[in-house]
Parts: structure tokens; C-alpha cells; sequence
């Protein structure tokens, strides 16, 4: 059984003692364990401020560009060992193990193109200059600059390679180190991929640390000029946020958490259509596609009643084609729960959401979810939404959707949505403009992405699951109140903004 080890100063190291045990998820067999015990992590920080920030702010963001786009091509030059090592640790099939590879490869690539477009700077200008007085002499301008600290990256056990690639992308192309910690239990991608980064050299000493195990002591170190950005549990992004150093210190702290996503039909809609296929064939993706263990996962559904019998119909055609198993079985389209232990959490929270709802497709597993901790997707019907306050809190992490309904008014759908208190990404699907332009203007403030389907799009559409690199990612209140990604934007966690006051010639002579 393999041990994994972790990069800190520049070095691989092995912390003690037994550590955590990492699974086969199809099979529950031990693949490897991870311990972080006894690493010196305060040193571990300290070592990546002082040597990989100082080395990264000495390159230019074209230079920074083309380390990303280098790395995205060392990493998909093992695209096919990635996949297997995907499979075996995180239980998805082929196609869902190509999702997390590519994002992640793409991701890079996509911000290399961005740090080619800034060019030989290694600071921003942030808008325009302006008149500060009655003299147009005297002058300010806003600089955004990169922070002096390491920038924490703690991710999801869903996305091992995707989920840090894209904080990794944004924090070195703004010019800061970058400690990731995976989420352990599926972890050995994130692992092979930490040792293609070290091997391939293109990392300054002291800018890339990988720490394979638990958190350990590692935010009692943080500083000021530190970030910590964060993707898992609402839960977990409280108790970082309530640490006792973030606060001492204001660290900036980004959460991505889980969130209620939700979808709406328009009451234009009509079975048979374009956009009515676009419907169907988006959520039977959003429900199967990584055993619906995606933060994006639509989790809710909100319809005319006249059309939840046709959607039933429908989508129990669509997800007949996705037969759940061993991801080791290539007949099956859909795998287990990335983590077994996740299995008992999950059925307990569809018990629980069954009492307010109906099962319309499928059935809650009774076994223990050993040695395959496989869920068939199911699809209930819940009649009275406004008075049923379990659908809009408890998610079942899993390939789980909920179908309501609703009287065709854009402002009754807003105002349902927005129970869920917050969500990474809504989805409608309409061709009446009017409606569509209402439903937009009430779902936006509750939702950090709207995508708009429609039969203009019912061929190009990469449907709400797809965080894509150029549109930002995140969402207010219950899904985090974060912000990553989002092209440019994304650097603005890593780096500080300043104003400029003085003279209008040597400001424009400084900063050009």
C-alpha cells in the first residue's frame, strides 16, 4: 500500500504515525494512507513567503503565463495514467475522470492565455487615473499589487485535480506560493499530479507545497498577508473563518460551500421541444455525472404543475441509460460515492427528505453501501415547496433531485429559489423573453451564476455543472460568499489594492 508523502521547503517528507487511509471507493479496498504528524508546517509557510513569494513576484505575468500553460502540458502528458489513478481513489467512470483531468489541465491553459495578454508587468493597474483636487496635478491611481503571504488552498474530495488547479492557477499568475491540501480520502490524484509539478521544474523553490493528510496545526501559522480559499462544507467554512488566527489576523478567507442549485421552467414550455430536451438531457447530466457528487448538482426543480408527470416520464427514460456500479465495470455510466463512508449520510438525509416528498424514480438504498457504495439516482416529487422546509436545507450529497411546483409567475419562482439561501448556479429554461428577463433580475442576487436555457443554445449549452475559467465561480450566503475564478478577476483574492496619490508625472513615470 503506497504512503504518501508531502512537499514542504522544497523537499518530500512523511509526517508519523498510521495517518488516514485512502480507499478504492468500487471495491473498499486500502489504496494508500497519508499522515501529516510531525511535519513543522509553521516552517513549511514560512519557506514558501520568503522564497517562492519573492521568486514569483520577480517574474512578469507573461512569465507566470507560460508556467501555466507549461504545467497544463506536463499534466495532460499523463492524462492516461491520471485517469486510472481518478478511477481508483475517487470511484468515477472514464468520462467523469476525464472531467476532473481536463478542468484542471484547461483551467491552466486558460489562465497561461490570460498571463500572455497582462504581458512584462508584475502589477496592475486598477481603472483609471483621476484628478485628486483643483489642480490636475496632483493625481490618484489604484494599483493592485500581489500579497506577501502564501496563499492556503483546501479543497474538495470531488475534484482532486480540477479543484486545485483552479485556485493554483489564479494564485500564482497574481504572483503567490501556493500550499494545497486535498481532501485526503481521494487525494492520490492530487498526489501524482503534485509530483508531475515537482518533477517538471518549472515551479520557482519554495512557490508549490502539497501537504497529503490532515490540516494539522498548519491556520494556527497564518498572517495578515496570507489567503485562505477554501471549497467543501458550509460547516467547515465557519470553523475556518471562526479559527482564532484568522481573526487576530483579518486573513482573507474565500469558501466555496454546498448549495441548493436550482433549476425553472418557464410556463412557455412545451414537452417535445428543443428547449424541453435541453431541460431533460441537462439535469439527468447534473444528476449522474460524478454520482451527483458536484457542488454545481442541481438539487431542485421548479416546474408548472401540469408539466412534473412529463418530466417524471422523461427523465425515467434518461436515467435508465445510466446504469450505477464499480466504476472497474465499463458497463456502468454512473459510479459509487467517492468516499464510502459518505453512503450511510447520504441515505439519512434522502430518509429525511422523504417525508415531505414522494419517490417517483427510485428507491432509498437499504444495504450499508459495502463494498460498493453505489445510490441509483432518485427523483422525488415534493407538492407544497412553500411549506416544506427540508428541500430547501438538507442536501443529499448524491445523484438526488427534487421536483416541485410552482404557478408560472417569475417572482413566485425567485422568492422559492431563494430559500435555498443562497447557490453556486441557476438554471431556467425558457424562450419568452419577458419572463426570462423578470426571473433573471430575482434569481441574480441569490445566485452566483444564471445560465439562460433556451432553444438558441439547446446545441452549444454546457449546461450549469461546467465551471467554466473566463465566469466567475461562487455564490452568496449558504454556498460560501466566495468568488474564484471569473478570467482576471480571480487574481483579486491574491492581491492587494492600493490607491496612489501625487504628482500625475512620476505617477504615470512609476507605474507607466
Amino acid at each position: 500500500m503506497q504512503e504518501l508523502k508531502s512537499f514542504l521547503q522544497n523537499d518530500w517528507c512523511t509526517g508519523t504515525g498510521t495517518g488516514n487511509t485512502l480507499h478504492d471507493p468500487s471495491t473498499g479496498e486500502a489504496v494508500a494512507t497519508a499522515s501529516t504528524a510531525g511535519l513543522d508546517l509553521g516552517a513549511a509557510l514560512d519557506y514558501a513567503r520568503r522564497e517562492g513569494g519573492k521568486r514569483l513576484r520577480a517574474m512578469t505575468f507573461a512569465e507566470r503565463g507560460e508556467m501555466l500553460t507549461e504545467l497544463s502540458k506536463a499534466i495532460h502528458a499523463h492524462r492516461a495514467e491520471l485517469l486510472e489513478i481518478s478511477t481508483l481513489n475517487t470511484g468515477t467512470t472514464l468520462k467523469d475522470s476525464k472531467f476532473d483531468i481536463d478542468g484542471a489541465t484547461g483551467t491552466l491553459a486558460a489562465y497561461g492565455d490570460i498571463g500572455k495578454e497582462l504581458g512584462d508587468r508584475t502589477f496592475l493597474l486598477d481603472g483609471e487615473g483621476m484628478q485628486c483636487g483643483r489642480s490636475p496635478r496632483f493625481h490618484g491611481q489604484h494599483i493592485q499589487v500581489p500579497l506577501r503571504g502564501v496563499a492556503i488552498h483546501i479543497n474538495a474530495f470531488n475534484f482532486p485535480a480540477w479543484g486545485f488547479a483552479e485556485k493554483l492557477a489564479c494564485s500564482f499568475l497574481a504572483g503567490v506560493p501556493v500550499l494545497t491540501k486535498p481532501a485526503t480520502s481521494t487525494c492520490l490524484p492530487s498526489y501524482r499530479v503534485a509530483q508531475i509539478v515537482v518533477e517538471s521544474g518549472l515551479c520557482p523553490d519554495g512557490a508549490w507545497s502539497f501537504l497529503a493528510g490532515s490540516v494539522g496545526d498548519l491556520l494556527d501559522h497564518v498572517t495578515s498577508q496570507d489567503v485562505v480559499a477554501f471549497t467543501g462544507s458550509a460547516n467547515t467554512a465557519r470553523r475556518i473563518r471562526s479559527h482564532e488566527q484568522i481573526i487576530a489576523k483579518s486573513v482573507r478567507v474565500n469558501a466555496e460551500a454546498d448549495s441548493l442549485n436550482a433549476m425553472v421552467v418557464g410556463p412557455d414550455m412545451k414537452v417535445g421541444s428543443d428547449t424541453w430536451d435541453l431541460f431533460i438531457r441537462e439535469l439527468t447530466r447534473e444528476m449522474t455525472q460524478k454520482s451527483g457528487q458536484k457542488c454545481t448538482a442541481t438539487r431542485r426543480v421548479f416546474l408548472p404543475e401540469a408539466l412534473i408527470e412529463s418530466a417524471v416520464e422523461a427523465l425515467k427514460d434518461s436515467l435508465a441509460e445510466f446504469p450505477a456500479g464499480s466504476a472497474h465495470d465499463e458497463s456502468n455510466r454512473m459510479g459509487p460515492l467517492s468516499v464510502p463512508s459518505q453512503f450511510a449520510d447520504v441515505v439519512d438525509v434522502l430518509k429525511q427528505l422523504s417525508a415531505e416528498s414522494e419517490i417517483a424514480i427510485g428507491s432509498i438504498p437499504t444495504g450499508n453501501g459495502t463494498p460498493c457504495a453505489t445510490i441509483e439516482p432518485i427523483v422525488m416529487v415534493n407538492r407544497d415547496p412553500k411549506n416544506s422546509p427540508l428541500v430547501h436545507d438538507l442536501e443529499a450529497f448524491g445523484p438526488a433531485v427534487t421536483l416541485m411546483p410552482y404557478s408560472g409567475d417569475a417572482i413566485e419562482a425567485g422568492e422559492l429559489v431563494a430559500l435555498g439561501n443562497g447557490c453556486l448556479v441557476a438554471t431556467m429554461y425558457s424562450d419568452d423573453i419577458k419572463f426570462t428577463q423578470d426571473l433573471l433580475l430575482e434569481l441574480a442576487p441569490w445566485n452566483g451564476r444564471v445560465l439562460l436555457g433556451s432553444k438558441r443554445i439547446a446545441d452549444p449549452s454546457t449546461g450549469p455543472g461546467i465551471v467554466l475559467p473566463s465566469l466567475i465561480h461562487g455564490g452568496p450566503g449558504r454556498a460560501g460568499g466566495g468568488l474564484e475564478l471569473g478570467g482576471q478577476r480571480g487574481m483579486n483574492l491574491y492581491m492587494q489594492t492600493c490607491a496612489v496619490q501625487g504628482s500625475r508625472p512620476v505617477i504615470e513615470k512609476i507605474l507607466g
